[in-house]
């Protein structure tokens, strides 16, 4: 049931929460030995608010920004809410960020107070501790403190909050109820795909909108389950924390991402937000699997796959199957699908896939067994969600509609520009670069699109990433990577290049555990990676896709050539953002050579 009550801030929002359903499952966590653990509403309200004391009691003032530098885990949510109701704002980093990257964004933000995980996290800070001059303590969540006191353990603050607490009568509350719907909330940088990440800067009414928004269409309920693992410094995840609060829903919170196929399995969630990279691996692999499986097996697989894409046309127009064809779908539901569900842990209503473009046939994949993947799109600068499919209306390869309130125009040269109450107040501290992205309210995403008749909204590319030939034809090249691993189970990431060319390109790197499969197969050995990828077999393996591919596209949009890589695209490589976006430019230039090479005939530039 939809809540009509509008909250000031965050803070309003999380009390009202922990004081209306105290003794209901708030978040499950998992131990250091493996076991899960239960709180209450109740329980993460008194943990917060000896959180947000403890900061008074090291003299936190309003405004003042606070770091979590940690992995998804309910003691995330505790420290952030316990930020917020002690009037500061919460600076995100994410725990794969470098000692440099770290004192970067804590340096930028005018951070005081960073909260660390464990000593591996703590041993960044320590390594710039020197160059972090502004940050008075440390706060690690699983650790001690240091004799010199810069390092205090979270279980101390605690301490020191619950004292506070009950020298201060009615400090926490009055603090608390000083925070508004203007006051900044967080501070997350932006992954920093090209140049130095900017801070942007988001109000608690930019959350609360968002909370309000996410009710209204009921995508979680307090009867559902959600399974959050997405790392809480990037914005998708944010929402999803505040979405959860709004509405009640009881979440397991955890990030470990290794761990992510059992844990569903274990704790059978009904809803879980993720970003494409998880669904195009599942997909791979169960695609993979069938074919390896080969036979009757693989005819089976085939055939469940055509009766649920002919249920899923039918379930985009509003209609259920009947008949001879409800009848196929239960028994290849009974042979196929719920081997896959089972996989989520039995009880997927649907997913909520963001962050990325999402490939349409992948999306039409799993719909075809029978598990429904609504994509959505906004930016940080937006608070996350600005469009999203809905479980009673969607559209693949779209984005969906724009949540209520949200103010959408497309500009003469096809950007996407968005407004409403959850737009960015600016970058922290860039003023032109504020300038640059609001343009009298609009935010410029940098994204193009359109919109089709029904309000849906397509994504093309981002602007700065089309390719425009040396023929004059622009090419979207997302659209033709996304297409190529959606085709490929040997592929894992594509990077299209020929901007300014007289042909596209692209780098690839191979999924190496079917690769490697198919080598086996064919009684090729390698050794690594690097050799596998660097075996002509299995470049022409690759091109035969590309090939395929080719034969669909316009001529000026064909890739001609191709490399692979001698690794995986990565964070460690700096190839990769955190929310597993590649850094288009950062490969391009560590390849300049490669591609260079491409292109060495001077005849084909003419």
């Amino acid at each position: 049931m939809a809540e009509s009550t509008s909250f000031k801030s965050v803070v309003e929002l999380w009390h009202h929460r922990t004081s209306s359903t105290p003794d209901a499952d708030a978040m499950y966590g998992r131990r250091r030995d493996g076991s899960w653990y239960t709180m209450t509403w109740k329980d993460a309200g008194v943990t917060a608010r000896k959180i947000a004391c403890g900061l008074h009691a090291l003299g936190l003032e309003k405004g003042q920004r606070c770091a979590i530098l940690s992995v998804t885990r309910p003691e995330w949510v505790l420290v952030d809410m316990g930020i917020l109701a002690a009037g500061g704002a919460t600076t995100t980093i994410y725990p794969s960020n470098t000692p440099e990257e770290c004192q970067y964004i804590l340096e930028d933000s005018d951070t005081v107070f960073c909260f660390a995980e464990d000593q591996s996290q703590v041993d960044k800070l320590l390594d710039q501790r020197e160059h972090l001059p502004g940050v008075k303590h440390v706060i690690v969540i699983d650790g001690r403190g240091t004799d010199d006191g810069w390092v205090v353990s979270l279980s101390e603050l605690e301490r020191q909050g619950a004292a506070w607490d009950k020298e201060h009568e009615g400090g926490y509350e009055r603090s608390a109820d000083a925070v508004g719907p203007d006051d900044i909330a967080t501070l997350i940088y932006t992954s920093g795909t090209t140049g130095k990440p900017k801070g942007v800067i988001l109000s608690h009414d930019c959350w609360v909108f968002e909370s309000e928004a996410m009710d209204k269409l009921g995508l979680l309920g307090p009867s559902d389950k959600q399974y959050l693992f997405l790392p809480l410094a990037h914005s998708f995840a944010k929402v999803l924390e505040c979405g959860f609060i709004r509405a009640g829903t009881p979440t397991v919170v955890d990030g470990d991402l290794g761990g992510l196929v059992p844990n569903l399995s274990a704790t059978s969630p009904t809803v879980m937000g993720a970003v494409p990279r998880i669904f195009e691996k599942v997909y791979n692999k169960v695609v993979g699997g069938a074919k390896d499986a080969g036979g009757l097996k693989y005819r089976i697989f085939r055939w469940a796959v055509e009766v649920g894409g002919v249920v899923s046309t039918l379930r985009q127009q509003g209609k259920e199957p009947s008949g001879l064809l409800a009848v196929k779908h239960r028994l290849a539901d009974r042979l196929v699908y719920s081997k896959l569900k089972t996989t989520f842990g039995g009880r997927i209503k649907y997913f909520i896939s963001g962050g990325a473009p999402l490939a349409k046939e992948i999306a039409e994949f799993f719909h075809a067994a029978d598990i429904l993947v609504l994509e959505g799109y906004g930016l940080t600068e937006s608070s996350a969600a600005s469009f999203v499919n809905r479980p009673e209306r969607y559209k693949f390869g779209t984005v969906g509609l724009p949540l209520p309130g949200v103010k959408v125009k497309i500009a003469e040269d096809g950007e996407i520009l968005l407004g409403g109450r959850g737009i960015m107040k600016g970058y922290y501290k860039r003023e032109e670069d504020t300038k640059e992205a609001l343009t009298d309210g609009w935010l410029h995403t940098g994204d193009i699109g359109e919109l089709d008749a029904d309000g849906f909204l397509r994504i093309t590319d981002r602007k700065k990433d089309i390719i425009v030939t040396a023929g004059g034809k622009n090419i979207a090249p997302q659209v033709i990577e996304n297409a190529l691993k959606a085709r490929s189970q040997y592929v894992s990431q594509v990077v299209m290049h020929g901007d300014k060319r007289n042909f596209c390109v692209a780098l690839i790197t191979i999924n190496e555990e079917s690769v490697g499969k198919w080598a086996g197969d064919n009684g090729i050995s390698y050794t690594d990676y690097a050799d596998l990828a660097a075996k002509q077999e299995v470049h022409d393996l690759i091109w035969k896709d590309v090939q395929a591919l080719n034969e669909e596209l316009a001529r000026y949009e064909t890739i001609k050539y191709i490399h692979l890589l001698d690794h995986d695209l990565s964070q460690e490589t700096g190839e990769l953002t955190p929310k597993m976006s590649v850094k288009r430019r950062v490969v391009e230039r560590k390849y300049q050579d490669v591609l260079d090479g491409f292109y060495k005939d001077t005849l084909q530039q003419m």
